[in-house]
């Protein structure tokens, strides 16, 4: 059996690559639940120019404390 296809929007692309960049493309894919291969693709069109990411806005310090700040909220959201 084949498994569906998951679509992502651009703005969601955009956002893992960010934070492919700032924590390293696994660590990334592993927080925001995706294949690695997935957001390495991601990351691969932006360096071409194939999907615009724009200025990164967080430094690793910040992008650390983001990607606390989304564990919590997914801890959170499963309590509810």
């Amino acid at each position: 059996m084949a498994k569906k296809q998951r679509k992502y929007d651009m703005e969601y692309k955009i956002q893992a690559v960010k934070l492919a960049k700032e924590l390293g493309g696994a660590k990334a894919a592993a927080g925001l639940g995706i294949p690695e291969n997935t957001i390495y693709a991601w990351t691969k069109a932006a360096r071409e120019g194939r999907l615009n990411v724009g200025s990164g806005s967080h430094t690793p310090e910040t992008a650390m404390n983001l990607a606390e700040e989304l564990d919590l909220l997914r801890r959170q959201v499963k309590e509810q």
